[in-house]
């Protein structure tokens, strides 16, 4: 089936062509609404983000695999990065990744197959995260785009108890 932008989402994007000196430049904010809207970035997405922003498909899916936040298949409702860089492992990010995987019973994705970190109920996605920029309130982790600090395994419960 076909993708298209909600009513919505085609206001807004058309109210960012003009803030960019060329089409072609608004790519990643339009990923991100079509993303929003659809979950993830299928086949079908790429086609439609490249017609509207009139560049090859391949161009589209360039920018797509570049960029960590972008997905090529469904992942959950709520997708956790847990950053994993010395400054968290130095404050035990392990500990919390681990609760977190014991607690979602759930394993981290690979890059290649993000079912195998996404709950069966499609809840959430359990991801590690290179560096999230927050070093110095480490262990972090962001869900969807929230971010999280000086996480213990009682705060990650609260965290995830409340998107339950």
């Amino acid at each position: 089936m076909p993708f298209e932008f909600s009513e919505e989402n085609r206001r807004e994007f058309e109210k960012l062509i003009p803030r960019y000196p060329v089409k072609e430049a608004v790519m990643l904010p339009t990923l991100h609404l079509a993303q929003r809207q659809a979950g993830y970035i299928s086949p079908e997405v790429m086609e439609y983000v490249a017609g509207l922003l009139e560049v090859p498909v391949m161009k589209v899916k360039d920018v797509l695999t570049f960029y960590p936040m972008f997905f090529e298949e469904p992942v959950g409702k709520y997708v956790i990065r847990v950053c994993h860089t010395l400054p968290c492992a130095l404050a035990d990010c392990k500990l919390v990744l681990e609760h977190i995987k014991q607690k979602l019973n759930t394993d981290v994705a690979a890059e290649t197959d993000l079912a195998k970190g996404t709950t069966p109920d499609g809840k959430f996605t359990l991801l590690k995260a290179e560096c999230l920029a927050s070093c110095d309130v480490a262990p972090v982790m962001m869900v969807n785009d929230d971010l999280y600090k000086n996480l213990t395994p009682q705060k990650v419960d609260e965290i995830l108890d409340s998107l339950a």
